[in-house]
């Protein structure tokens, strides 16, 4: 392989996803001389195949309920239907955007901007395009791709990815989504949105099942109402073509048939055949094992995001790859929570939450040490405005700080930036009480919530 002074670097970066890029823009702020590579787009799948393409789809699908429910509100209007290659313009036209602006952002901060597979070639160093790139240091940022089950293969065509639905030439008839996570009930918010008939598949007993089980019951109720179907419960057992769609069967016996099936249980690290245990990288169940400051256990290495087993969220990504620069330019960051990580799913109604879970709060700090308070929209003006129903809930230590901060409701992914300071810096309800939330607003709800909890509820019951 070819090496000179030109490719000889601070920091190499292999990835160039969420957090390779952040942690390639903060180096070179630090005055590290850094490399990035990237096999496909900069931006990884966040940008192309993830957050922002989705959430562009569901906002399409908020306008379409809205056109089929303007009588609602007094406003004449009417659905005629979903125009997808206008959809995918939209789309596509979002991501071109941001793409560019990320794209002239890496060449102002001066970093060397390599396309190309790249595999890692020693603890210092990337082989890409016959050229190797050498570092002090090394960040494995490889990302993940969706994931399927052992027997069942993604074909694209019947049986898809989300890489596949988000540039279906179609809105499919009807569709079993399998999985209830995050993604699943994602897609499945949109395809009902535009017109499918759905049906979720989740072997777990609820919905967004890492989430409380209360929010997991709010979204379960509204999803009824919007005639979503779900399978809780039972796993998969098999799938197979029929003659004009799939045919899902449960290992309860069940089947459910559908013109797709999207496989949305979750994604999985990409690090196989790139040369990081040939290079002593610790791997355990393909990803990379790391500690607090994302190092490997090869003193030269470090790896963030989807390639290590954290919350697989973009945002966390960035903070990973922020904390590897800092602590690379000599800085002392401090490590994440991840407890303290805000979390959103973006299906109508949306979810959100900051802490623990009642459940995990009762564990940390024992059952008759928690105390939990529901707050219902109905209760919260702008929310009656906007006809959406749902509630927050709050958990805290006994005549202590708030730990769990819970949200099902249209919009109030937007709320969860006050909810992560408020779980962050350990504050007490009273303390949230004292803050005056503008009326009318959805951010108006977090402080009637936390006024009861505190013992003085204004728009709410004793």
């Amino acid at each position: 392989m070819a090496n000179d002074a030109g490719t000889v670097f601070d920091l190499v970066i292999l990835g160039g996803g969420s957090g390779g890029y952040a942690a390639a823009l903060r180096a070179s702020q630090l005055g590290l001389d850094v490399a990035l590579i990237e096999k496909n787009k900069l931006g990884g799948t966040c940008l192309h195949q993830g957050c922002i393409p989705t959430k562009a789809l569901l906002h399409a699908g908020e306008i379409a309920d809205a056109a089929r429910e303007g009588a609602e509100f007094g406003v004449r209007s009417t659905f005629e239907g979903i125009d997808i290659a206008g959809v995918h313009k939209y789309k596509d036209g979002v991501v071109s955007g941001l793409y560019k602006g990320l794209q002239g952002l890496v060449a102002s901060r001066k970093i060397t901007y390599v396309e190309g597979e790249g595999r890692l070639s020693s603890p210092t160093s990337v082989d890409v395009n016959g050229q190797r790139y050498t570092g002090r240091h090394v960040l494995l940022a490889t990302g993940s791709v969706p994931r399927s089950l052992p027997g069942l293969t993604i074909d694209g065509d019947r049986i898809i990815s989300s890489d596949h639905a988000l540039v279906l030439d179609r809105v499919p008839k009807s569709a079993i989504v399998l999985g209830g996570g995050v993604i699943g009930v994602e897609f499945a918010s949109v395809w009902k949105s535009f017109g499918a008939d759905v049906t979720i598949v989740e072997g777990m007993k609820h919905l967004v099942p890492v989430e409380d089980e209360n929010s997991s019951k709010l979204l379960e109720r509204a999803f009824r109402k919007r005639g979503i179907a779900f399978s809780l419960g039972s796993f998969f057992k098999g799938a197979e073509y029929t003659a004009d769609g799939v045919r899902v069967t449960l290992e309860n016996g069940k089947t459910y048939e559908a013109e797709v099936l999207l496989v949305a249980i979750g994604r999985g690290p990409v690090s196989q055949g790139l040369g990081y245990e040939e290079a002593g990288v610790a791997i355990d169940r393909g990803f990379v094992r790391v500690d607090e400051y994302c190092r490997t256990n090869v003193p030269t290495i470090s790896a963030v995001g989807d390639l290590i087993p954290t919350l697989q969220l973009a945002h966390v990504g960035f903070a990973e790859g922020i904390l590897v620069a800092e602590r690379l330019a000599g800085l002392s960051p401090v490590p994440i929570d991840y407890d303290g990580v805000p979390r959103v799913t973006y299906c109508h109604p949306e979810v959100a939450s900051v802490g623990v879970t009642e459940a995990r709060a009762k564990e940390l700090y024992g059952a008759d040490q928690v105390v939990t308070l529901k707050y219902n929209l109905a209760g919260n003006g702008k929310s009656k405005i906007l006809k959406t129903a749902g509630e927050i809930k709050l958990v805290r230590v006994r005549d202590g700080a708030v730990v769990g901060v819970h949200m099902v409701g249209d919009r109030l992914g937007e709320q969860v930036g006050e909810a992560q300071l408020i779980y962050n810096w350990e504050a007490l309800p009273a303390e949230v009480a004292q803050l005056i939330h503008a009326h009318p607003t959805q951010n108006e709800a977090l402080g009637e919530a936390h006024l009861a909890l505190a013992g003085k509820p204004l728009h709410s019951h004793d």
